[in-house]
């Protein structure tokens, strides 16, 4: 991505108004950021945001189905499809059959998967440390927790 592709967060000049009021907007514009220090870094990969928690959840959880990841994810069961599909063609994943259901799979990661992504995460976590440089640690532990009541909030 060359520079001018990049995204200003605050174009000098510009009346931005009610926005800078809004959550939404400064949480939009944060996450516009940290999606491009994410991707510059897994470039060698060509992961992706939805890709490499696919990878994490499946890791983590073998023996998942292709509804759980997309209900896990927050995805639509062909969304996850598509994304498994890439992850398959990448030799990453792989679906296995589940003993006494002939229409559903199991999602594991491969050899190779299970390798490259420790390599994926040690490098998710560099990025999202100089991502994350401007606050120091206590601000991004609050950070992640505001966050995530921000998430848990009933509709």
């Amino acid at each position: 991505m060359s520079d001018s592709d990049r995204f200003v967060p605050r174009v000098p000049g510009v009346q931005y108004g009610i926005l800078d009021e809004l959550t939404g907007y400064a949480v939009r514009r944060a996450q516009i950021r940290m999606y491009e220090f994410f991707i510059s870094a897994l470039t060698p990969w060509n992961i992706t945001p939805p890709r490499f928690s696919a990878l994490t959840i499946v890791s983590l959880n073998p023996g998942l189905k292709l509804t759980e990841l997309a209900r896990i994810m927050g995805i639509a069961r062909s969304g996850v499809v598509a994304l498994v599909d890439v992850l398959e063609e990448m030799g990453y994943m792989q679906r296995l059959p589940v003993p006494g259901d002939a229409r559903a799979f199991a999602l594991a990661l491969t050899d190779k998967g299970q390798e490259d992504l420790k390599a994926i995460t040690a490098a998710v976590q560099a990025q999202d440390q100089k991502a994350s440089a401007a606050l120091t640690p206590q601000e991004q532990a609050l950070m992640r927790e505001m966050l995530l009541r921000l998430s848990d909030a009933p509709n």
